[in-house]
């Protein structure tokens, strides 16, 4: 026997859904303990059983629906990444400004020093060395990024500089191309016992390609501050293992171009750039031997 729906069937029918729905959602929405309570319950009518049903299903809809929230909180995660990002991209540009602040700041000239006068001035300017430094074919550089100084080979026949290295790891910092890597040296080369052992990390300023008899070679190049003299200045260095050679370090054309000559007759004119706990520069040996380097790069 079919028994037909009849509006209370149907409003009873419909309030167990609802109830169903509501037991189901209360790890959403929980009642308002604020919301006023009637004392007793009374009989509603067909249009007003549908209203408060409708009210509660919008009710529990909105406070269920987290995707505005997700949204949001999304986007601001992603706003935060791009400013660290930013500062951090900042920061080492302002290193760099410091440098260059540095590198002009205008020398003291102890009382009593005599001045150069004019007429030196404008034949120091004529003359084809003019201000440039004179350097020999291989001299002490100081590199106080790494805490360190080290024997360089100077050599105009090379365009870029060279660093030897050993370990190179390239990795990601704030979106940037970084790269990690320890000093290769030979027992003989003399450097502080701390840089020979610590990891150092750089940004990735390019990425040179290198032919060799063994295939095609990417090496990365990063950009180090150079203590030569009285010559303060940012050289770009490719890292590659040089412990097959004499020198851990090649200075190219680019570092020396308006800046330096060389004499080949000569080797370290210029005294090493002491560090923290290395060997005074008085007490430095400059092996005649080791000045010769017929196997590079």
């Amino acid at each position: 026997m079919a028994i037909s729906p009849t509006p209370l069937n149907k409003n009873l029918s419909r309030l167990l859904m609802v109830t169903l729905l509501a037991t189901q959602l209360t790890g959403c929405a929980a009642l308002r303990s604020d919301q006023p309570q009637d004392s007793a319950l009374q009989p509603l009518g067909r249009e007003a059983f549908n209203q408060r049903i409708d009210e509660l299903a919008s009710s529990l809809e909105s406070q269920c629906d987290t995707s505005p929230l997700l949204d949001s909180q999304q986007r601001q995660a992603q706003r935060m990444t791009a400013d660290v990002r930013e500062i951090g991209s900042l920061l080492r540009k302002l290193n760099d400004n410091v440098d260059n602040l540095t590198l002009a700041a205008p020398q003291i000239v102890p009382t009593g020093t005599q001045q150069p006068v004019a007429a030196e001035l404008c034949s120091q300017e004529n003359s084809p060395s003019g201000n440039k430094t004179l350097v020999g074919r291989s001299e002490w550089i100081g590199l106080p990024h790494l805490g360190t100084s080290l024997k360089a080979r100077i050599d105009s026949g090379a365009n870029t500089a060279s660093l030897s290295a050993t370990e190179i790891t390239p990795f990601e910092r704030d979106g940037e191309d970084w790269v990690r890597f320890k000093l290769a040296l030979n027992d003989n080369d003399e450097v502080l016992e701390s840089a020979q052992k610590e990891a150092f990390e750089a940004p990735v300023e390019r990425r040179v390609k290198v032919l060799q008899a063994t295939g095609e070679d990417s090496r990365p190049v990063i950009s180090l501050l150079v203590i030569l003299g009285p010559i303060r200045q940012h050289a770009e260095f490719t890292l590659n293992d040089r412990t097959h050679l004499n020198f851990p370090v090649l200075l190219g054309r680019r570092f020396l171009l308006d800046i330096a000559l060389i004499d080949v007759a000569e080797s370290y004119l210029h005294e090493r750039p002491e560090f923290s706990g290395g060997t005074p520069s008085d007490q430095t040996v400059n092996a005649p031997s080791s000045d010769m380097d017929t196997n590079d790069d």
